[in-house]
């Protein structure tokens, strides 16, 4: 049923023929039954197991997120814990340094006073040191002047003593009235 050489196809062009039909609707009900029964399940379970792998990479990507978030504030909870600690211990150094300062002051005035004292004993004694040498010498001094003035010798212990006392208090006196 083929066109003859020369003969004008017309409608018949696009329309198959019957047998043609017949073979192609065989063939793919054939084709059909075959992805149907064989095809279709192995590719469903391919897509089923390639989906389990997908959820279940969400799911692991969930949870390490989950854990990564806590390990996230335990370490920020750590850091804020260690900069409390920090602040603490600056503060314990600035208080102990404090202290050290503050006792170190103390002995420091201490022994300052205790040098005082120890300088003013000392300027007490060589005072009262040179004073009665000077006494003993002014003493001698006096009553070799006196000696001199009275035309007569003050040999006499006792008095030439009282006689230069009596004049140094008279020149001690004389010495503080005029400050």
């Amino acid at each position: 049923m083929y066109l003859a050489e020369g003969a004008t196809p017309g409608w018949r062009l696009f329309v198959p023929y019957v047998p043609e039909i017949f073979w192609s609707a065989i063939f793919v009900a054939i084709f059909a039954i075959v992805f149907i029964k064989f095809v279709l399940p192995r590719l469903n379970a391919v897509l089923d197991e390639r989906a389990e792998k997908i959820e279940g990479g969400l799911a692991q990507a969930e949870q390490a997120r989950q854990e990564a978030d806590r390990l996230r504030a335990d370490h920020e909870s750590q850091i804020a814990a260690a900069r409390q600690e920090a602040a603490q211990i600056r503060e314990k150094a600035r208080q102990d340094g404090t202290a050290i300062i503050d006792a170190a002051r103390a002995r420091a005035e201490a022994e300052s006073e205790r040098v005082l004292a120890t300088g003013r004993q000392q300027l007490n004694a060589e005072r009262v040191a040179a004073s009665a040498q000077l006494r003993g010498e002014v003493g001698g001094l006096a009553s070799e002047l006196a000696s001199k003035i009275v035309g007569e010798s003050l040999t006499d212990d006792e008095r030439s003593r009282r006689v230069i006392d009596r004049f140094l208090d008279d020149l001690e006196s004389t010495q503080t009235a005029t400050r």
